[in-house]
């Protein structure tokens, strides 16, 4: 795993919805927003599964993720890309589980996605586009 820097986590923070892409066993992409997204530390994310449906198989077959956030303020991108364990009980999952239904109890809370952080790039235009950071 790597430390995301500030810069990382503050975009991170400011957008809702996220993008978050998976792929299936055959490399099928597939991508959702997702508004349950959190940081945890430095190294994780953590991801409420409330709807999915192809992520979830997707993340079943090939347990890796990528995500892109956009801060506006500071004309900055990334992309995060990590390995995810999926939890349905447990205290990481409970957390999750009362994270979502304090903002709405009709959400299903399905599962804890636990993202762990191995690498990010600059996803900006300019002559560092794609460039990894960490």
């Amino acid at each position: 795993m790597v430390k995301m820097p500030p810069d990382v986590q503050e975009a991170i923070s400011k957008q809702s919805p996220v993008p978050v892409a998976t792929a299936d066993s055959a490399g099928k992409p597939n991508v959702v927003f997702v508004g349950f997204l959190r940081i945890v530390d430095d190294e994780t994310i953590q991801i409420a599964d409330n709807f999915f449906d192809k992520t979830a198989a997707n993340l079943g077959e090939n347990p890796q993720v990528s995500i892109v956030v956009y801060d506006g303020e500071k004309k900055k991108s990334f992309q995060i890309k990590g390995s995810v364990e999926i939890m349905t009980e447990g205290s990481v999952y409970d957390d999750v589980a009362t994270w979502v239904h304090a903002k709405s109890k009709a959400l299903p809370a399905k599962a804890a996605v636990v993202m762990h952080v191995e690498e990010v790039y600059n996803a900006m235009y300019g002559p560092d586009a794609g460039k990894r950071i960490i």
